[in-house]
């Protein structure tokens, strides 16, 4: 979401100086595709973001442009605040919706008391184990290419701070929270964490990166503003006639397959969801 009174003219930036640009990544965008389009709208010749956000998640995400990349090590050592909504009672293989359900179990006996006790153990210093579906490296190769082979590894825990966690919503079977934590906690391995502890299971089923340290969502940029501050084609190239433009096919981006068959599913009302 971006301010409606913040300016969006090119000439209030300086990308090559140093800018620090915040972003409300959209849902199914890596945090790479979000640089090489700011990189590729914006001609910038440096860029990097300060902080990944997996696919499924959406909100802030922090670019260092020019010398103020400098700065990334520094952002991305802030604390994080994210919201979001666990589905109790399902589990699936890399804690969100990325892959199919494989274990369900009742979660209609749990009462508010029982939620929001289950929640206390997780505040403070905790071991964590991220999960297999993640960018962690393992004997050199990432965590989610191992996973997406079939294969199993053994991801070492490693400890990480919440400062608060709380429930904002309860409908059962699902429950909205607010985490504020550290840098390298994963709130899949929190929502799997939190089922376990519960008896019934949890996967995540949506995020929402809100701050990290006094960087907030609100102040963002959506990618829509970030084309508006396209700078004008260079001096020589005005007078060329604009190439052809071939018409983009909707983009499917690995590792997402099951989650986009559910989004074509529950779109043609006739069509059952796939299992």
């Amino acid at each position: 979401m971006m301010n409606e009174e913040q300016p969006t003219s090119p000439a209030r930036f300086d990308f090559e100086a140093g800018e620090v640009l915040l972003l409300d990544k959209p849902l199914t965008w890596t945090s790479f595709d979000v640089v090489r389009k700011v990189k590729n709208t914006l001609r910038i010749k440096k860029i990097g973001h300060a902080g990944t956000l997996d696919p499924l998640a959406t909100g802030l995400l922090i670019l260092c442009t020019g010398k103020k990349t400098k700065q990334i090590d520094l952002i991305q050592a802030q604390e994080k605040e994210y919201t979001g909504t666990f589905r109790l009672g399902q589990t699936t293989p890399s804690f969100d919706l990325e892959t199919p359900v494989d274990q369900e179990l009742a979660y209609d006996h749990l009462t508010e008391i029982e939620l929001r006790a289950a929640l206390a153990p997780f505040v403070g210093l905790i071991n964590q184990t991220p999960p297999l579906f993640s960018a962690v490296k393992v004997n050199g190769e990432r965590a989610y290419e191992v996973a997406r082979r079939g294969d199993d590894a053994e991801i070492k825990s490693k400890q990480v701070t919440i400062r608060e966690f709380e429930l904002t919503r309860i409908a059962l079977p699902e429950v909205d929270f607010r985490v504020v934590c550290s840098k390298g906690t994963y709130i899949r391995s929190l929502a799997r964490d939190y089922g376990a502890a519960l008896g019934v299971g949890a996967h995540l089923t949506k995020l929402v990166r809100t701050r990290i340290g006094e960087y907030r969502l609100e102040d963002a940029l959506t990618m829509e503003a970030i084309q508006a501050l396209r700078p004008p084609r260079p001096e020589g190239e005005a007078d060329r006639p604009p190439r052809q433009r071939r018409e983009r096919q909707p983009e499917r981006r690995t590792g997402l397959e099951y989650y986009q068959s559910q989004q074509d599913a529950a779109a043609a009302p006739d069509t059952p969801p796939v299992s």
